[in-house]
């Protein structure tokens, strides 16, 4: 039966029949139906993915108070080269299947593979990934994202990542970028320069 509420999405990597990272999907999935549905029953994802054996394939679970539909999708990495910095009150808490809200935000900047967005002066995420910078050593990522990504929260909870508050001014002072979700893993992303406001660069050095 269908949710009248909006459908939520879980995104979910699978590698030659292996499901990864399920303990983060499974509690995200299941705090988003508490927390929208009121629904104490826990899902486990397991019992639901059925995935091919063979290649990587993109496992595209939609669901609201109970699972929708289940999907495989064979995964092809996407390429990012030029990111635009951008304002925005956009609100994502949750993971919805429906990206309208960020897909309108990408029409005014084509040509851009994707946007860095910025809210109250503070970086919190692109459009498909959560993000990281680095400096000293260490990597930091956005202490209030739009999402709390799975990807994230593992690299949190085994002390890879460290959360700070970055200010869109400050990111000239760190020394490395990434973009970070269930199918990218961790990324240091290969471009020249965050476009800031799409005028001003701040210049990264990558390795």
């Amino acid at each position: 039966m269908s949710s009248a509420s909006p459908l939520l999405l879980e995104t979910i990597s699978i590698v030659s029949g292996k499901v990864e990272n399920i303990i983060y999907h499974n509690r995200r999935l299941n705090r988003s139906r508490k927390e929208l549905h009121g629904m104490d029953n826990e899902i486990n994802l397991l019992d639901l993915i059925s995935p091919p054996d063979s290649a990587r394939y993109r496992c595209r679970v939609i669901y609201g108070r109970d699972i929708e539909s289940v999907e495989y999708i064979p995964y092809t990495p996407r390429e990012i080269g030029r990111i635009a910095v951008v304002d925005s009150d956009i609100e994502y808490r949750y993971k919805y299947a429906d990206r309208t809200k960020l897909d309108s935000l990408l029409l005014p900047h084509m040509d851009y593979d994707d946007l860095l967005i910025v809210r109250d002066g503070l970086i919190t995420d692109t459009t498909i990934a959560n993000v990281a910078f680095s400096k000293d050593g260490r990597w930091y990522t956005p202490k209030t994202p739009l999402l709390e990504g799975t990807t994230r929260q593992r690299l949190l909870d085994n002390g890879f990542l460290s959360t700070h508050d970055i200010n869109k001014n400050d990111i000239s002072d760190y020394e490395h970028f990434a973009i970070m979700n269930a199918m990218i893993k961790f990324k240091i992303v290969n471009i020249d320069c965050l476009m800031v406001d799409n005028s001003s660069r701040q210049h990264l050095n990558r390795t």
